[in-house]
């Protein structure tokens, strides 16, 4: 097993107990939090489409003109 040579069976049981509370926990807080999204984070999702294609285009702009 690929996980067993590198990891010990209490550590496994560690990561996946780990993994499971950390996305219970954080679909419970999101959950808590979803009617404060509109009123604090109205088109964040249009904003951030925006910068990251930006940043997409200026970083593929420099790779072109200094090559590689």
């Amino acid at each position: 097993m690929f996980l067993g040579a590198y990891f010990t069976t209490g550590r496994i049981i560690f990561m996946a107990f780990f993994i499971i509370s950390f996305i219970a926990l954080m679909i419970y807080s999101y959950r808590k939090d979803i009617k404060n999204h509109d009123r604090y984070y109205k088109g964040a999702g249009k904003k951030v489409l925006i910068y990251g294609s930006i940043i997409i285009a200026v970083f593929v702009t420099i790779r072109i003109l200094w090559g590689q």
